[in-house]
């Protein structure tokens, strides 16, 4: 093998070993390009240089001297285009010199408005011979005879960076990366909004008995004393409550005197009744007055008997603070607490109508109570509302009972009726687009009336 003949002229090889290095430290496709475009011009001195990449046999305009991008839709960009496309059609070029006269009639009347009267071509190819690019400066002149090998060595050391980047994915930046992802991005957030999801919605909630029994007020009065505490097991007959007694004591003492008074009268008329005509006619007035006394007397006897409130079943007596109830004025029939058995005892739901969903009968419910949020009892929605009503905290909302689902000894233990906490009920599938969304589009809908 010969040895490499050493160069004649050490300027040029200084230079050229200085371009070579620029080519070997290109870290991407684009400072190659860059690097080819700019940086030959220190071995001999050109108007300007262009690289087309050629991808499929066609040549598009990636470089251009001097400018940081070429802009597509500008003329000459265009015209460049053009001519691209008729190198590229040419077989291998190496160091030729292309002129108007060489060129088709459309790019040759053209030329001399782009281009000066010269063109050195140049094909690169990686090291198995695929052409990746096209090469050409426009020159003033030929390259002189002294230079034009030095120029003949580059496509080579072109070609081999070519081939070695090609493969290699350039330096990750931010910017480089939201170039990228600009339409990666949307089309991202257009299918993750498709996804089906199950839609939900927050509300507050208690535990409450499913089938309470309502200990009313027998008869108008005053609460006078409470017998037992808030949520305590009581047996059936076990006295609850007792209302204030001295109104009607003083009237059935009154009613006792005027039956009295009565019957004293209906006497003194039945002994004159065998003498005395007149008085054997009242005696059927007195008589009846009599007995008007005695039932007003035994009306009120038994609503003293009825002063007493007794639990007529077991359970659990839930009701507010005694203290709140001594004392109270009451109305025959008004409710004074409630009678729920322990194991009967389900979730009760104020579904604020603002976030209202779709809900069906057997939809799943998670209450978080507020002693044990980490652990969320199961249940499933057993009757809803039709119509609003009045939260206890004065929010227009739909009243939902749920029945709990089997329940472990630890669970079991924890549900204990009057606790409160928050409710998640589960609806039907929804886009994630729609179940984001919900909450403004009501609002915009409510606000704009569309």
């Amino acid at each position: 093998m010969n040895a490499p003949q050493p160069f004649a002229d050490p300027t040029l090889a200084g230079v050229l070993v200085h371009v070579e290095e620029r080519v070997r430290a290109a870290a991407s496709l684009a400072t190659l390009r860059f690097s080819i475009a700019n940086e030959t011009h220190a071995l001999a001195p050109y108007r300007q240089a262009f690289v087309w990449t050629l991808e499929a046999g066609r040549a598009r305009l990636d470089t251009v001297s001097g400018l940081a991008t070429p802009v597509p839709d500008a003329p000459f960009a265009q015209w460049l285009d053009r001519l691209g496309r008729e190198l590229a059609a040419r077989p291998a070029l190496d160091g030729d010199h292309v002129g108007a006269a060489d060129m088709p009639d459309a790019l040759a009347a053209d030329w001399a408005e782009w281009l000066p009267e010269w063109l050195l071509c140049f094909t690169v190819a990686t090291p198995d011979g695929t052409r990746v690019a096209l090469v050409a400066f426009a020159l003033d002149e030929p390259v002189p005879e002294e230079v034009a090998p030095w120029f003949a060595r580059l496509p080579a050391v072109w070609g081999h960076a070519w081939g070695a980047l090609q493969g290699r994915r350039p330096p990750q930046t931010a910017w480089s990366i939201a170039r990228r992802a600009r339409w990666a991005v949307p089309i991202a957030l257009v299918l993750l909004a498709l996804v089906p999801v199950r839609t939900s919605v927050l509300a507050p909630a208690e535990i409450s008995p499913l089938q309470a029994f309502a200990i009313a007020a027998p008869l108008d009065g005053v609460i006078r004393d409470v017998h037992v505490a808030p949520n305590q097991q009581v047996a059936a007959g076990t006295r609850l409550f007792t209302l204030d007694d001295t109104t009607l004591r003083n009237r059935r003492e009154v009613a006792a005197r005027q039956l009295a008074t009565a019957r004293a009268d209906a006497l003194a008329a039945a002994q004159k009744a065998f003498a005395d005509t007149t008085s054997r006619a009242e005696l059927a007035a007195l008589e009846g007055r009599v007995a008007e006394r005695r039932a007003e007397l035994e009306g009120i006897e038994q609503q003293l008997a009825r002063i007493e409130i007794v639990a007529p079943r077991a359970g659990v007596l839930a009701f507010g603070d005694a203290l709140d109830l001594q004392g109270k004025p009451v109305t025959t029939g008004e409710r004074v607490a409630l009678l729920a058995d322990p194991k009967d005892a389900g979730v009760l739901v104020w579904l604020p109508v603002a976030d209202a969903i779709s809900l069906e009968r057997g939809a799943e419910l998670r209450l978080f109570l507020r002693i044990a949020p980490t652990s969320p009892l199961r249940a499933r929605i057993e009757q809803t509302s039709y119509q609003s009503t009045l939260s206890p905290d004065g929010v227009a909302s739909y009243r939902l009972r749920a029945r709990f689902e089997a329940l472990g000894p630890e669970d079991a233990a924890r549900v204990r009726i009057g606790l409160a906490g928050t409710a998640k009920l589960y609806g039907e599938r929804a886009p994630l687009g729609y179940a984001a969304l919900r909450r403004p589009l009501a609002a915009l809908r409510e606000w704009t009336g569309w």
